[in-house]
């Protein structure tokens, strides 16, 4: 039977931030929902609010005792063990149906605490950390990993219920109640469509905008993942949970990343790796293994400034990778194809990889190309095909020919 008010689970280190804690849950009630507070702190007591699940109770989730966390030797190690604990209650609450959202305040400790939870919850399960980190200058990986983790910058640090703080905590309460409030009142969708996965940067856009449009008339529906080293690995994840019938890989910018560097390397996967051991079938184009991401030009790092570079944005150059570096994506690809189980077909486009690989562009080098093709095919197993297809990678003769190759599959 359903609830008939959804519960929000409120993450919070009770001894420093116990009071706003207790305002955010406040807040969350008033808004129509019923609240489970969690202490995970671990050396004072909580302050302002009596938690619903103690520390004591965290702490045995983990496997031990908020004593022997308080003399363990370091609050790095504490904390290791802490997060165990908010983890595994975190799940359980999920797993039994008990909570509709995830909601905390935190600083660099809370925050690490409660994203340990909430990059564990599926997508689409509500998740909100405020906090004083989140502000733009640091890396969100750590809050977000592969999942859908709102963060909300607090502007001041999480102390007392001052003029900003309170106005940010109440828009958060509203926030996280409403998604929470939705998330309780949807009823599960069984997806209209068969689907097949897909990988996409700004400069493999096109052809993928009109593949989608001819896959949806046959019933079909691509689900595309940005390839920015955090896309690739959330459609790795997602691959063990049966909702795909198998990849379009259009875009393996990730793969030169992990060769040359730059922002986009998957740092928790394994790139063209899951589809093949589950068996599914994979149209692979190596979209985009020309170049990596780096940050503006004049932060390039030394060993890229003299490498051809294309000004893609004010946050964004892309470097050239060199005649090795391209050989050893190729070689990295052909070593992950060929453990696939399952059908798999390349198709490589012979006029250019990316919008700056082309006749005249500050990418195109033919004799690079020409290696990574002989790399790559002299590596492959018998069992993997490859087409070449005399066209660039975003001309309309090409997005015609992977469609056809992913219908024959």
């Amino acid at each position: 039977m359903m609830q008939t008010r959804p519960t929000v689970l409120c993450l919070g280190t009770l001894d420093t931030k116990g009071p706003e804690t207790a305002a955010l849950a406040e807040g969350i009630r008033r808004r129509g929902c019923d609240t489970i507070v969690l202490d995970c702190g671990i050396l004072g007591s909580p302050v302002g609010v009596v938690p619903d699940i103690t520390r004591d109770q965290v702490a045995s989730a983990a496997g031990t005792d908020i004593e022997s966390l308080r003399t363990i030797g370091s609050r790095g190690t504490a904390i290791e063990h802490m997060l165990k604990g908010v983890r595994a209650m975190a799940l359980e609450l999920h797993a039994s149906g008990r909570i509709h959202g995830v909601v905390a305040l935190g600083g660099a400790e809370g925050s690490a605490l409660a994203a340990a939870a909430m990059t564990e919850l599926p997508v689409g399960f509500p998740k909100l950390i405020v906090s004083p980190l989140a502000s733009g200058r640091r890396l969100f990986e750590p809050f977000v990993g592969t999942r859908d983790v709102t963060v909300m910058h607090s502007v001041v640090d999480i102390l007392g219920l001052n003029s900003i703080g309170s106005v940010v905590y109440d828009n958060a309460s509203a926030a996280m109640a409403g998604m929470a409030l939705a998330f309780h009142a949807r009823e599960p969708m069984a997806p209209a469509r068969t689907q097949v996965a897909a990988t996409m940067l700004g400069n493999t856009t096109l052809p993928l905008m009109w593949i989608r449009e001819q896959m949806l008339e046959s019933d079909q529906e691509l689900v595309i993942f940005h390839a920015n080293g955090v896309g690739g690995a959330a459609m790795e994840e997602s691959m063990d949970s049966g909702q795909f019938t198998g990849v379009i890989d259009f875009t393996l910018n990730e793969l030169a990343a992990e060769v040359a560097g730059g922002f986009h390397a998957c740092c928790k996967c394994q790139r063209l790796s899951q589809a093949g051991r589950l068996g599914l079938p994979q149209i692979v184009v190596p979209g985009c293994v020309d170049f990596t991401v780096h940050g503006p030009r004049d932060e390039l790092p030394a060993d890229k400034r003299d490498c051809p570079s294309y000004y893609h944005s004010p946050t964004f150059t892309l470097v050239r990778l060199d005649h090795d570096e391209q050989c050893e994506v190729a070689r990295r690809m052909a070593s992950r194809l060929n453990e696939s189980c399952g059908p798999v077909k390349v198709m490589i486009p012979m006029g250019g990889f990316s919008i700056p690989d082309a006749p005249g562009g500050e990418f195109w080098n033919p004799v690079i190309t020409e290696a990574f093709c002989k790399e790559l095919e002299e590596a492959l197993h018998d069992n993997v095909k490859v087409e070449h297809i005399e066209a660039h990678i975003n001309d309309q003769a090409f997005a015609e020919a992977v469609l056809a190759a992913w219908r024959s599959c």
